[in-house]
């Protein structure tokens, strides 16, 4: 039985800012914010926040790009109880009013490059009553908003910062998830379940009850490491970026983050390398391969020493780049995490110098369980397919979304359980095999295929930049695999059927792709997740016509 415990996270950095207040808290470029002053913006925009109206678990949208801002109105949010909203700043004007329609959102916080689409969706929601303009030199602030750092420069004493009604561990937390595949979907964390999770592999480990003092004591106290210097490569609007930042903002360490707004590999390692980063956080090959790219081209150019861990979760990330990647940094620790908005922590592989783990293998947590459909175990060694399971702390649902959240929030045996429907098979030493997530799992014949099993062997041809594989109509099988691929630039253009035999030399002659789609880009989201809905309707439109290479 888990006991009871209240953390919140901002009594956590609040405690943080007390004990170390010239400790660094966050930089981006000329910009650099000690823990004091972290804590006294979050202030000044917290009080704007209760000015305005916002109510107990009022929501709090965040339409930001990576930068400060972001991280001192989620922390203002927090202050008073307010629920912090992810938004997708790729998302349209449709996109934005049905998430912020859905999230019950009463403030937002935007980049000034978002006023025109900020504007175009305002007459349809009207609950809003507060907006807040981050200045980044677009044009001037529109007269319906306040400008951010008036709020965040005000003068606001911490005891006016709280709303009447408190803080609890019970206050929620959204993370919106989805979109490539249905509607985007509201996890809902409470925050004292989120911080258990983060606290399991934190720099500094809390107790799992204890209080404002308990943090501060620690905090004081000797510590084993110096404080970690992170930089959140993906988004923080998405859960991997945000996730490891809240975690070492729990330890009192520091966020640097690149000015770039789209991933740009050499001004992300010409930070690493000025700012003497500790931790990065990525997303798998998406990331990794351009900065193994860009360190092979340029021997010496960039000083990693300081980088010893590396973090990544959502995307496949290759055996062959993080033996690469050790090449330049030979201490490098290496974290392959298996989880998602709705399930930290599900599995994890780890790599370093003379132990390179396999391409999507991993080792189950204590927590975690390979299911069938019925709920049985999978046997280890049967090839039988099953979804991945984690028990304990975790979301209490999709918010509004009760049918959905039967299907993933469940109670098995009397216990909590996660099952977000990612598939698998356990071999016979226990290691799991990640399949893929059952939402783009592709029926050929009766046969299932995972996309990402057939678009890791891929990647691994020579020629092959990225691919993605999803499934078309087929009138004898239902579906067929379709290889949607984008080539390298250097690389010269192989045949369609070297493509397709570099799949069949490693996987089932079924799960081979019939036909093959070049793109330019795959376009791939800054939190490297693909739109399978966009490239299978390309797919589907070029198969047949003279765009198309060829046809297995």
């Amino acid at each position: 039985m888990t006991p009871p415990s209240n953390w919140n996270f901002a009594d956590v950095w609040e405690a943080v800012a007390e004990v170390h207040p010239e400790r660094p808290a966050v930089t981006q470029g000329h910009r650099l914010y000690d823990w004091r002053q972290f804590d006294a913006r979050a202030d000044g925009v917290a009080k704007n926040l209760l000015d305005a109206g916002l109510g107990r678990q009022g929501k709090v949208a965040q339409y930001l790009y990576n930068s400060p801002e972001y991280l001192e109105s989620l922390f203002a949010a927090l202050k008073v109880g307010a629920v912090p909203v992810n938004t997708n700043y790729r998302y349209t004007a449709e996109e934005l009013t049905y998430l912020w329609d859905n999230a019950d959102v009463e403030a937002v916080v935007f980049h000034g490059s978002f006023a025109d689409r900020a504007e175009a969706v305002r007459a349809n929601l009207s609950r809003i009553g507060a907006w807040l303009w981050v200045d980044d030199g677009s044009g001037p602030c529109p007269s319906w908003a306040t400008p951010y750092e008036n709020a965040a420069s005000a003068v606001a004493e911490p005891q006016h910062v709280r709303g009447s009604w408190g803080r609890s561990g019970d206050d929620l937390l959204l993370i919106y998830t989805g979109g490539t595949t249905g509607m985007p979907k509201g996890v809902m964390w409470r925050q004292d379940d989120l911080f258990a999770v983060l606290n399991r592999t934190g720099e500094i480990r809390y107790p799992e009850s204890g209080s404002r003092q308990d943090v501060k004591a620690i905090l004081a106290g000797p510590q084993k490491y110096p404080p970690a210097k992170l930089l959140p490569g993906p988004p923080l609007m998405h859960g991997t970026g945000l996730f490891t930042a809240m975690s070492v903002l729990n330890s009192g360490g520091t966020i640097v983050l690149p000015t770039a707004r789209h991933f740009d590999v050499e001004e992300l390692l010409d930070v690493i390398s000025q700012e003497r980063v500790t931790e990065l956080s990525i997303v798998g090959d998406a990331f990794a391969k351009p900065i193994l790219a860009a360190l092979d081209a340029n021997p010496g150019r960039w000083d990693i020493s300081s980088l010893w861990l590396v973090i990544s979760s959502g995307v496949i990330w290759s055996e062959e780049v993080k033996a690469g990647l050790l090449r330049h940094q030979p201490k490098l620790l290496m974290i392959d995490n298996l989880g998602s908005s709705e399930a930290i922590g599900m599995a994890r592989s780890s790599s370093k110098a003379g132990a390179t783990a396999s391409t999507g293998g991993f080792l189950l947590g204590p927590n975690t369980r390979v299911i069938t459909e019925d709920g049985r175990d999978v046997s280890p060694g049967s090839g039988e397919q099953g979804m991945v399971a984690i028990k304990g702390r975790g979301p209490i649902g999709y918010y509004k979304d009760p049918e959905k959240s039967a299907g993933t929030f469940r109670v098995i045996d009397g216990e909590r359980w996660t099952v977000p429907g990612d598939y698998a098979t356990v071999g016979s030493d226990g290691s799991v095999k990640l399949l893929g997530r059952g939402s783009v799992c592709i029926n050929s014949g009766g046969e299932k295929v995972f996309p990402e099993e057939v678009e890791e062997i891929l990647k691994l041809h020579p020629a092959v930049e990225d691919a993605v594989v999803v499934g078309i109509p087929d009138e004898r099988f239902g579906e067929v695999v379709t290889a949607v691929v984008e080539l390298s630039q250097s690389a010269h253009p192989p045949a369609d059927a070297d493509l397709i035999d570099s799949v069949r030399s490693h996987l089932a002659g079924y799960k081979a792709p019939r036909h093959v789609v070049i793109v330019e880009t795959i376009g791939r989201a800054p939190n490297g997740k693909v739109d399978y809905k966009r490239l299978k309707a390309e797919a589907i439109a070029r198969v047949g016509s003279s765009e198309i290479r060829s046809r297995a």
